[in-house]
């Protein structure tokens, strides 16, 4: 299989952003990353941020946005923008309690988020959704990830974030078991370290088995983009997600 790149989620750096975009794009691209996945736009139209990215080589691997922006007349809106930065992976990180606070609220969700899916399809896209920490905790004794993912169609993008699982309750043995349950759904895959002695331990520092994560996504996931999300009191936000990225270099990534 292909080598699969690396792209960061800019919610990691997100006071930076916000501060200064051009700069922290340039930094992030500097430091190795050959994409990003948004988290919120600062105030710039899909055509500054093409144009920031191409000037740097950045490719967009995905953007995190609200259910209610691909619902009813915002649909056609988010396509747009999209197409126009050139993402197509639209990434929901989370669900209001309603839609989520029973097992029948998670597959009427799903069903939705189906529904979405293929409406995005001619155009090239994909929904998905990530996962916190209670999509593992279990919820009439399944875990709502598994009532969703058991629900949804295919297409609907399973972007497991590694760290969040784990950080619900399930040990790193279980991260793997997720991403076999499901395979070809793993499109892009949050990686986030969870270590249960050290709160600021980064990616290949801490409990996760990285070299099973990375040869499922590469055989059976259908991986498209690592997606690096990790946030460390220890250092400033720039400083961590720049340590990331050599450890995974270090780890031949």
């Amino acid at each position: 299989m292909a080598r699969i790149p690396i792209a960061l989620q800019l919610y990691s750096v997100r006071d930076d952003c916000a501060r200064d975009l051009p700069g922290t794009l340039k930094a992030v691209a500097e430091m190795g990353y050959e994409g990003v996945e948004f988290a919120g736009y600062y105030g710039r139209s899909a055509g500054e941020l093409k144009r920031m990215l191409d000037d740097l080589g950045l490719k967009v691997a995905g953007t995190h946005i609200g259910l209610d922006t691909l619902l009813g007349g915002e649909l056609k809106k988010t396509v747009e923008f999209n197409r126009a930065i050139g993402n197509k992976f639209l990434i929901v990180p989370g669900f209001p309690e309603e839609r989520r606070n029973s097992k029948a609220a998670w597959i009427a969700t799903a069903k939705l988020m189906s529904e979405i899916a293929r409406k995005v399809k001619p155009e090239g896209m994909r929904v998905g959704y990530h996962n916190h920490g209670i999509e593992f905790q279990r919820l009439e004794g399944q875990y709502p990830w598994d009532i969703f993912f058991g629900t949804a169609d295919p297409d609907v993008v399973m972007q497991l974030d590694t760290g969040n699982a784990m950080h619900g309750g399930v040990s790193a043995d279980e991260v793997l078991e997720v991403l076999k349950r499901y395979p070809g759904r793993a499109a892009t895959v949050h990686l986030k370290e969870f270590s249960r002695t050290n709160e600021n331990a980064l990616i290949g520092e801490g409990d996760s088995k990285w070299g099973e994560i990375f040869r499922l996504c590469e055989t059976v996931g259908g991986t498209e983009w690592y997606i690096v999300e990790q946030e460390s009191y220890a250092f400033p936000p720039l400083e961590c997600v720049k340590r990331c990225i050599q450890n995974l270099k270090r780890m031949g990534k």
